[in-house]
């Protein structure tokens, strides 16, 4: 414990949940708090101290200032054997950090100062505030609590007209102490179910534009391949012999349809990358022909001596279990992007096994006119070119680097550019390596409420799991389970509707799913390993090999 103690009370009954909860508000304004911070530190005190009070047991709370913040700790008994809860949890949303120790038996909680800011009085100030203050009732506390309430609805309804008829429910169920908890929650309920719709019509609308980009590619295609062929017919072989300012016409009017035929390719390919139908489809893969066919293919195209395409793949391993296209449209794009952009020197592919990730990469440096480092992220940009004289002169789209990012993820690696504005750029591809095709486990279920995270580990996982399922809480999971038991199961703690520790609870007491190994990534490692789970890592900086050496420890070694 560190800090200041400003004050330290008992909690035994319902009345000490209101002197708590009144103390909360009186010294967090005392610290210099906001109002806002004010009322969310007491509801976070009440919620904490009404599910001790229901568990029958004595506790104790202290307010310690320290520097920057707010520090309150509650003290319990370890024997109960008090767990993270719903009171605790809602807590958590209030203050800026949480921490519940079971063996020690203390919850602490942090609330930051506005930024810059010290405590407004000293401690000793604050101290004889608090002596001088009267105790309170009941009554006063919820008199107390309804202007809050009041005070917080009437900015609410200023920022968002929409939740008026929800908090004017919440302002009538707040008559009464016990719903006033109740009708809390379900406001968070609400919030998130605005969420979800808003996220639903982001969604929408990226698959509207996506089947837009889809359906206008192919009608396009269609057109753009008869002009195509028609000035070839025009121009070959036994055509009708052409003047040459007719024949310099038709070259350029096939000239702009084939920019435009690969436009529109593009395009297409984009919309598939976004539409999730990018399914990699791993096999057996000779990199040294690979990378052999590509210098063979593109050094025809520079039409520049003066630039060298080397390729040198002899130190990394022969071959590696991966898409064999999407690998190759990856590299010929970082390739040609070299060509475009190099005007002296050599561009250069080499490949090598990363030891310590186990990532096999790819690097491809040149020494052409390099990209400023504001806009190293922006050319992954759809439509995105760096201005220049060699960016007006050369042809593209903008869609090459971002296309080959996307296939990047979907192989379950990354791709990352270098370079310095003049000196030349090395775009760095690593891709997790395989040398065989039968993959480590069978099915794994990812049970976590962070869509995006759910997505970053399943291209983790990719050639790793023969089948990824994910759930996005608890109760959606068990039902999952209870179908299919999965071979491994990735949980996190903290979520909506049924946490991780109760749903590893519910596994416990089914015969089907209690030897189901569970490998725990959540933000909370402080906290002791579960005692149904394998391994706990963390979410923070998680990395591809620390998940697979994770899951290979939870499988043992009969099946790793």
């Amino acid at each position: 414990m560190t800090g200041d103690e400003l004050v330290r009370i008992p909690v035994r009954d319902d009345q000490d949940v209101f002197a708590m909860r009144k103390l909360g508000r009186e010294v967090a304004e005392s610290v210099g708090l906001e109002p806002q911070d004010q009322i969310r530190v007491a509801t976070a005190l009440s919620e904490i101290g009404r599910e001790l009070v229901e568990a029958g047991t004595d506790a104790s709370v202290a307010f310690l200032l320290e520097r920057d913040a707010l520090l309150v700790t509650v003290d319990f008994p370890a024997k109960i054997g008090f767990r993270s809860s719903d009171g605790v949890t809602l807590a958590g949303r209030l203050v800026d950090h949480i921490e519940l120790d079971p063996a020690e038996g203390r919850i602490s909680m942090v609330k930051r100062l506005p930024q810059g800011r010290k405590p407004r009085l000293s401690a000793e100030e604050i101290r004889a505030r608090i002596a001088a203050t009267t105790p309170t009732t009941a009554l006063d506390e919820l008199r107390r609590q309804n202007q809050e309430l009041a005070e917080t609805l009437e900015e609410v309804l200023q920022l968002n007209t929409e939740l008026e008829e929800t908090n004017q429910g919440v302002l009538a169920l707040y008559n009464q102490l016990s719903e006033e908890l109740e009708e809390t929650n379900r406001g968070v309920v609400a919030l998130y179910a605005e969420l979800d719709e808003k996220s639903a019509q982001l969604r929408a609308a990226s698959d509207a534009k996506n089947r837009f980009w889809a359906t206008v590619s192919h009608e396009l295609r269609t057109p753009l391949n008869s002009i195509i062929g028609l000035v070839r017919l025009l121009v070959g072989p036994g055509g009708e012999p052409l003047a040459a300012e007719q024949l310099h016409q038709i070259n350029l009017i096939g000239s702009s349809a084939e920019t435009l035929l690969s436009l529109v390719s593009e395009l297409l390919d984009m919309a598939k990358a976004e539409a999730g139908r990018l399914d990699p489809q791993p096999s057996m893969v000779d990199l040294v022909a690979l990378a052999e066919r590509l210098r063979m293919t593109l050094h025809p195209t520079t039409g520049n001596d003066e630039v060298r395409l080397t390729v040198e793949i002899s130190q990394a391993p022969q071959e590696m279990m991966v898409d064999e296209v999407m690998l190759t449209r990856i590299l010929r794009n970082l390739l040609s992007n070299g060509l475009k952009f190099t005007e002296h020197g050599e561009v250069r592919l080499e490949a090598n096994l990363d030891a310590t990730t186990h990532d096999l990469v790819f690097t491809v440096t040149d020494t052409g006119i390099g990209v400023p480092e504001e806009h190293l992220e922006r050319v992954f940009e759809e439509f995105f070119q760096v201005p220049g004289p060699i960016q007006v002169r050369s042809k593209g789209t903008g869609l090459g680097l971002p296309y080959a990012r996307r296939l990047a993820e979907a192989l379950g690696g990354a791709l990352q550019l270098t370079s310095v504005a003049g000196s030349g750029t090395t775009a760095t591809l690593r891709l997790p390596y395989r040398h065989d095709g039968a993959p480590v486990v069978g099915r794994v279920l990812v049970v976590d409420d962070d869509e995006e995270f759910r997505a970053t580990i399943r291209r983790m996982l990719t050639g790793f799991a023969a089948h990824v399922d994910e759930a996005s809480d608890g109760l959606m999971a068990l039902e999952m389970m209870t179908a299919n038991p999965p071979d491994l199961a990735l949980i996190d703690l903290l979520m909506p509707r049924l946490d991780g520790t109760a749903l590893m609870l519910r596994m416990s007491d089914d015969e089907r799913l209690r030897e189901v190994p569970v490998v725990v990534v959540t933000v909370a490692t402080s906290r002791q390993v579960p005692e149904r789970a394998h391994m706990m890592i963390s979410k923070q900086g998680l990395r591809r090999d620390t998940l697979l050496e994770a899951i290979g420890s939870a499988l043992g070694p009969a099946d790793g």
